[in-house]
């Protein structure tokens, strides 16, 4: 599989490690991980905004695994906040996760589901 990121010079420039466009060729195969959330395997929500996005991530990568891919497989993120003040400590979060690994990427500001929940973030991977 072949990826190509595009960012043009004509678009604001991609920060905050994703790309304004991310070309995919060759994939044979697609994950769709639906919005996970951040409760455990023993139904437990943190209130800490950091352990949920941990939480998340965690769930993230455990789906991922389980279809044999990896952090690097993702081609896009999508994050649901319930509030702005979540934004740097997801952004740090996921930074750690994905490293130089810049997927395309959309943070959305929205009431979530469950009040306990202060994010959501739903992805898709290519193989």
């Amino acid at each position: 599989m072949e990826r190509h990121t595009h960012d043009p010079d004509s678009v604001p420039a991609a920060i905050g490690g994703y790309t304004n466009g991310l070309e995919v060729l060759g994939a044979q195969r697609l994950l769709f991980v639906s919005g996970q959330i951040p409760e455990d395997s023993t139904g437990s929500v943190p209130t800490d905004p950091e352990a949920q996005c941990r939480i998340i991530w965690a769930n993230i990568l455990a789906t991922l695994a389980d279809a044999g891919m990896t952090a690097p497989n993702i081609v896009k993120v999508t994050t649901y906040l319930s509030d702005r003040a979540v934004a740097e400590v997801n952004t740090k979060v996921r930074a750690e996760i994905l490293g130089d690994h810049r997927p395309a990427l959309t943070v959305v500001l929205a009431g979530i589901f469950d009040p306990k929940w202060l994010l959501e973030i739903e992805v898709i991977a290519a193989d």
